[in-house]
């Protein structure tokens, strides 16, 4: 058997940020409607270097296996990159293996078109400025959906002034610094979450956050405070409540379930999103394999379509 692989370049070759935009939309749209199933995500633990991720999905005929791991030491000790893995992409008829994906750029995909998502169906009418915290490479790519869904001019704020000044300049924003990323519509943190970069005190009316890097148990961009204030969102209560920024407001029990709304309710007109032009809104994401699921359909049939190549394995 004769299986294409799309390597990390191929993947973003194949899915442009708007196409990623659309397909994610489309995908949480048919998980709420039970057409597409999740089974939650599995954490196997390789302390102290990090963790590995499963995450299965099922859904437009395919069946999906993202094997990917968060090893933060990696860089810094090894040259490799924090995120690493795979997506096996399946015939969900026959079992039969279809395609390998890059985990790493499906995912970055993924994650930025979310951050466009939510923005679109949560943010107040007439938003446009961006502040990006936290520039590298799932900021870049929150960054790029952004602006190909039509947000901007952003300023790009990250410890690291080059990898700022470098997204700044490929966008035509401007780098700057928390505060002034702060100050913008939307505001998109993406950082590491070891520690909150948004306090009680950054909130003010009309502010939409997408809180992007809390992905597991411990991490969180906000404050408990922040959290609390916030009409909130996320893209699965399971998750977001156990391994995500909800997940300390939880434990401290100042969120409850009904005060958090699911983003696919929200875009299948099934639940309220922001109620009025004053409120202050925050969408949680954690990383849902149907996203995952909905690059690698897109990146498979880009192929098909002989807009990209691949490289062929014979299992």
């Amino acid at each position: 058997m004769v299986v294409p692989v799309l390597g990390h370049d191929a993947v973003l070759a194949a899915v442009s940020p708007a196409q990623a935009i659309e397909h994610v939309r489309a995908a949480f749209a048919a998980h709420h409607a039970g057409e597409w199933t999740m089974p939650s995500k599995i954490y196997l633990e390789s302390p102290p270097h990090g963790d590995f991720r499963a995450m299965p999905a099922l859904g437009g005929g395919f069946a999906m296996l993202k094997w990917i791991s968060s090893f933060p030491g990696n860089p810094g000790m090894h040259g490799l990159p924090t995120v690493m893995g795979v997506v096996c992409l399946s015939d969900a008829a026959t079992s039969a293996p279809r395609m390998l994906l890059d985990a790493r750029a499906v995912t970055a995909l993924r994650t930025g078109a979310v951050a466009a998502v939510a923005a679109q169906a949560l943010a107040r009418p007439g938003a446009a400025t961006v502040g990006v915290i936290g520039c590298g490479l799932h900021g870049a790519w929150a960054a790029r959906c952004l602006a190909a869904a039509g947000y901007g001019p952003g300023v790009c704020a990250d410890p690291r002034p080059e990898a700022a000044a470098a997204l700044a300049r490929e966008l035509g924003w401007r780098a700057g610094d928390r505060a002034e990323a702060l100050a913008c519509d939307v505001v998109c943190c993406v950082t590491p979450g070891h520690e909150p970069v948004v306090q009680e005190r950054d909130l003010r009316p009309g502010l939409h956050l997408n809180m992007l890097g809390a992905d597991g148990p411990g991490k969180a961009e906000a404050s408990i405070d922040a959290v609390a204030r916030c009409t909130l969102f996320c893209d699965e209560w399971a998750q977001a409540s156990h391994g995500g920024e909800l997940t300390g407001a939880v434990e401290a029990g100042v969120v409850e379930r009904d005060a958090v709304t699911d983003l696919g309710a929200v875009l299948a007109g099934a639940a309220p999103g922001r109620p009025d032009d004053d409120a202050i809104t925050l969408f949680d994401s954690t990383g849902l394999a149907i996203q995952d699921l909905a690059i690698a359909i897109a990146a498979h049939a880009a192929w098909q379509a002989g807009r990209v190549d691949a490289q062929e394995i014979s299992l």
